[in-house]
């Protein structure tokens, strides 16, 4: 096979170098100069990479700045910890040595991962060695002096700082197991000395959402399934001194605040309690582990436990919810742990402290009054997070112990992601790998971004954008789904899981549309027709079904728009299943408030076990997810990822992308006594497995120009503009006539040039800098849309064409109606498809340029949608047989735009306003705007008005067979409650006339709809005048059966 490539490549034997139970001796170190992979010797040290973000646009492009700068600590304890084992543990009890040659023995029937084993103990050495005083015969790398840097310190200096050890630790290398070695490490100890204090007998396990906290209770040593036994952590003559120990598993919901009005759980207006104390918090959260402080705490998933600084950097309305409930549940998770810390201290009347009494390293005389002896934090990307008010993307100050998905890769404990690196296009880039960018900076067209300061694409053209590499890595999922089916009797046959991660709720949803084929719709039922068919024999239509409360939708379960026959839903069964973000965090978050429908148990239940025989979730296939999986999400049969958000930093990257790699298998090969490669293709996700260190978000450009903030007023809210964003438009079509000229038309042009029908794809390993490469050790893998060519017929497209010209003449969008309509659309949809399907078959045949390509991709959404919309836009109403005009389809997401959303800052000049909900009006550099403005302002036709800067009121319409999208100056509302779309224009030329145009159509349709007020559009081209016109338009815009279209 000829690879394309401007390197030869150097093939080595296999990705992964090391034994899982090993130290790693070996490590790859790719250049992309060369185009070789270099197998180094020694371990990789612990490091991470200045990187900046070049183009603030989309998703951005990844450049290497400075280099790399070495995690010093985790480095110096590295060293330290291999010469205390390799000298037996000197200086530990004689409990922890016998546990740790347990731990290491190659005879264990479950051999432990050396990862596992060096977190635990790192954790050792710095409480038995170093925090005891101890000394070693070796001269320590990490300084005794540095012990004081691994606190985290409130900012109240009166309370006790945290003493915190931070372990990173891969996604699948088995956080769990470690809790489960610290805590038996603890209790064994204690056990055989009670009296030791060093040891705690009770350990709190915080997590961040109940799915975490079912899982956790393995940990608890009286369960019969808990891992002590399951995974032998403890030696058979040693399990006795785990029976004093205590283990107590809380979601970290459990640390809000009691309501000083609450007693016991309950809420009773005549308690007033004051202010909860340290100690009461903690007796009330502890139960009976607060007669056992100091305790040890385990925080799972511990990036999302920290101190939120300062917000300084500006965020948008959706990041800012996001970030918001981010740094409250930090808030919550860090302050309970601190008031469980000093609820000793509080009860002793230890605080506060005279400064004076401290010692050395921070610490001072209450340290032996800590309620906590020490957190350990387990993590796979202990940084701090976008929004935590730190650089995005550092480290925390207190990591010790570091192995990332490098060496989880390399060392064969996860899965291995193969990335795009060619494709038939001949990009220099291919198409797949940025898919975000790519769709959303070259292909889509301003109009088809939704209103607002965000510029959000819409879901429907991310959708067309996206069909092709969805259609080709479900392709290649289908040929691993049907491998698993030829499992042989006793074989496990668990089907495959692809995810598809997007970038926010609307995109979700139409995916999760296109893919599963439910569809929300509002039958007519034989009640409908009957009682339609009752008001036609009596002439009249009754108003009884316009005033009764309409039907919910019900769902259509019909074929999905990739390989039905695999992914499409049923009544009695579902392949493919969206996570529900608002409706699975409430179920997480274990409020008892609710009933465990309202909190989608459901779903939490299916999302949890996906993958597991016998589970609700052993059926998925496919999962349509928000922004990335759910922490908890521990699904080993995920094989291929799709990404279709935003990744600006590779530790996004890693985090969507390793939730993914768990393996499915972990025996190991008995010649090379290595774990084998599995792998999982990965399209849209620019991975390339580097440590990062995120960018300052906290420093702006300079900008020495001055800038005016233009924005809504909140006490002008009575002045608030609101406007239908159109998408299109449905014929209210009475008879069911339609007519078309195929020979206007224009044609439709396969592009096999711009849609790759063929990618080539390489396993990831090693470090590497910005995009893909095409020179790698490991050969090339190709993958096609052969699977999507055997099961697409070119007639099915031709149908599902037809289907959707049909539902847009007949506005049938999901929405409720009356029984009268739905009556109408039944008749309809029977009425106009053979007029409909005849028009398809002949523009298919006379107006596609296949350009030698397969016919088949015409069943692309991107040349499918674009024959839908030309037929739409080309078919009329037959008005020889009196039928009426057009009404206006809406964006099912945000059917209006408003100027509440308006909030931008400029350098542009500015006219200050009293008639608008917007403090100021942004003026051009011609002076008509000024003007104008001026007149609005003081004009008593008009109550108030708004200019369309920011405002993003678009008109769609079509110029020389390409489709824009038309931004009137002005919104006007006048004195009788009539909107005036208002554009102050001079010269005019072809392409003006077809914006206005499109306006009046715009404003007709509108009018139609009888829904949203009486709508005007007028075209001033003297604002000495537009004062007159404006009473004319007062006077005359005031039928509400009249659409208003004049031009001065």
């Amino acid at each position: 096979m000829t690879v394309p490539t401007d390197t030869p490549i150097q093939p080595v034997e296999r990705p992964i170098l090391c034994s899982p139970y090993e130290a790693p001796a070996l490590h790859w170190q790719y250049d992309r100069a060369s185009g070789e992979a270099t197998k180094m010797a020694g371990r990789r040290p612990s490091r991470y990479w200045y990187k900046t973000r070049d183009d603030v646009r989309g998703q951005g492009m990844l450049e290497l700045v400075e280099g790399q700068d070495d995690l010093v600590a985790v480095n110096q304890l590295r060293s330290d910890v291999a010469r205390w084992r390799d000298s037996g543990w000197e200086g530990a009890t004689p409990i922890t040595k016998e546990v740790l040659r347990h731990w290491k023995s190659p005879d264990r029937p479950r051999r432990l991962f050396f990862c596992q084993r060096e977190a635990v103990e790192t954790v050792i050495y710095l409480a038995e060695i170093l925090h005891s005083g101890r000394h070693t015969r070796f001269k320590p790398d990490f300084p005794t002096a540095d012990l004081a840097r691994l606190v985290d310190a409130p900012a109240n200096p009166d309370l006790l700082p945290l003493r915190r050890y931070g372990c990173k630790m891969a996604t699948g290398s088995g956080k769990t197991v470690v809790m489960s070695m610290l805590i038996a490490w603890a209790f064994c100890n204690r056990g055989r000395t009670p009296g030791d204090e060093r040891f705690a007998n009770a350990v709190l396990v915080c997590c961040p959402n109940l799915t975490i906290f079912e899982r956790l209770q393995v940990l608890r040593p009286e369960r019969a399934d808990n891992y002590y036994a399951a995974f032998d952590v403890v030696p058979n003559k040693l399990r006795p001194l785990m029976q004093n120990g205590r283990v107590l598993v809380l979601n970290w919901h459990k640390f809000a605040p009691e309501s000083e009005h609450a007693e016991g759980g309950r809420s009773y207006a005549v308690v007033d309690k004051g202010a909860e104390t340290p100690e009461a918090f903690a007796r009330r959260v502890l139960g009976d582990l607060y007669d056992r402080l100091p305790i040890m705490v385990l925080n799972d998933e511990a990036h999302h436990c920290y101190r939120p600084a300062p917000l300084e950097e500006k965020l948008s309305r959706d990041e800012a919810k996001g970030v918001q409930s981010d740094r409250e549940e930090a808030t919550v998770w860090i302050e309970g742990l601190d008031k469980i810390n000093n609820a000793l201290a509080c009860g002793t009347g230890l605080l506060p402290l005279n400064k004076a009494a401290r010692g050395n390293h921070g610490q001072d005389a209450r340290a032996t009054k800590a309620g906590i002896r020490m957190c350990v934090d387990l993590s796979a990307t202990p940084f701090y997070l976008h929004g935590s008010g730190y650089t995005e993307g550092s480290p925390f100050p207190w990591l010790v112990s570091d192995f990332g998905l490098v060496d989880a890769i390399e060392s064969g404990i996860v899965k291995i992601p193969r990335l795009p690196v060619s494709d038939t296009t001949g990009r220099p880039e291919p198409k797949y790998f940025r898919l975000w960018r790519t769709i959303v900076d070259e292909r889509l067209e301003p109009g088809e971004f939704l209103p607002g300061r965000g510029r959000k694409p819409k879901a429907d053209p991310v959708f067309r954008e996206a069909e092709d590499a969805l259609q080709q890595l479900a392709g290649q999922w289908v040929q691993r789904f049907e491998q698993i089916q030829e499992a042989r009797p006793g074989q496990e046959n668990v089907p495959p899981v692809l995810i598809i991660v997007c970038d926010n709720v609307d995109i979700a949803e139409v995916f999760y549309r296109k893919i599963s084929g439910e569809e929300p719709i509002e039958a007519a039922t034989e009640e409908d027709v009957a009682e339609v068919e009752g008001d036609d024999e009596n002439g009249e239509s009754s108003s009884a079904s316009f005033k009764r409360k309409p039907k919910g939708p019900r769902v259509s379960y019909g074929h999905g728009a990739i390989f039905p026959q695999y992914f499409a839903n049923t009544p009695e069964r579902k392949h493919t299943i969206r996570i529900d973000t608002d409706l699975l965090a409430k179920a997480e978050s274990e409020d008892e408030s609710k009933s465990k429908k309202e909190l989608g148990e459901e779903l939490r239940k299916v999302v949890a076990t996906v993958g597991k025989p016998g589970e609700p979730g052993e059926h998925v296939r496919c999962v349509v997810s928000v922004q990335m999986l759910t922490e908890g999400w521990d699904a080993n049969n995920v094989t291929h990822i799709l990404g279709l958000r935003a990744f600006n930093s590779q530790l996004l990257c890693e985090q969507v992308v390793g939730r993914g790699l768990r393996r499915m298998d972990y025996k190991p090969d008995r010649e090379t006594g290595l774990l084998t490669e599995e792998y999982v293709d990965v399209y849209g996700i620019p991975f390339s497995v580097i440590p990062f260190k995120g960018r300052p978000t906290n420093k702006a450009e300079p900008d020495d120009r001055p800038k005016n903030h233009v924005r809504a007023m909140p006490e002008r809210a009575e002045m608030e503009m609101r406007f239908p964003v159109v998408e299109g438009y449905a014929f209210a079509l009475q008879r069911n006539r339609i007519r078309c000229d195929i020979d206007a038309m224009e044609p439709t042009v396969i592009e096999p040039n711009r849609q790759p029908t063929a990618t080539f794809l390489l396993p990831t390993v090693g470090y590497q800098e910005g995009g893909p490469s095409q020179t790698a050790p490991f050969g090339f893998t190709e993958q096609d849309r052969e699977a999507f060519y055997q099961a697409t017929h070119l007639q099915a497209i031709k149908f599902q064409i037809a289907h959707g010209v049909i539902a847009h003449l007949v506005g049938d969008m999901g929405g409720r109606s009356d029984a009268q309509t739905r009556v109408w659309r039944l008749r309809s949809r029977h009425q106009l498809f053979p007029q409909v399907y005849r028009l398809v078959d002949e523009y298919v045949t006379r107006k596609v340029d296949r350009r030698d390509a397969d016919p088949r991709e015409l069943g692309l959404q991107k040349y499918a949608m674009r024959v839908m919309e030309l037929l739409r836009d080309a078919i009329q109403p037959d008005d020889t047989e009196g039928e009426p005009p057009l009404l206006p389809v809406l964006n099912r997401y945000k059917p209006f735009g408003t100027t509440a959303d308006v909030e931008f800052k400029t350098p542009r000049p500015c006219h200050g306003t009293q008639k608008s909900h917007i403090n100021q009006v942004v003026l051009d550099t011609r002076t008509w705007e000024a003007s104008a403005a001026f007149r609005l302002e003081s004009s008593e036709a008009v109550a108030f008005y708004a200019r369309n800067d920011h405002l993003d009121l678009m008109i769609p319409y079509e110029f020389q067979g390409v489709d824009h999208h038309y931004e009137p100056d002005f919104l006007v509302r006048l004195a009788n409650g009539t909107t005036v779309v208002l554009e102050i224009k001079g010269f005019e030329d072809a392409q003006t006339t077809a914006k206005h145009t499109a306006a009046q159509r715009w404003v007709a349709a509108i009018n139609n709809a009888r829904e949203h007020g009486r709508w005007a559009f007028h075209v001033c081209r003297d604002p000495q005048l537009l004062e007159k016109e404006l009473r004319w338009l007062l006077a005359n815009a005031c039928d509400d059966e009249q659409t208003v279209v004049s031009r001065s």
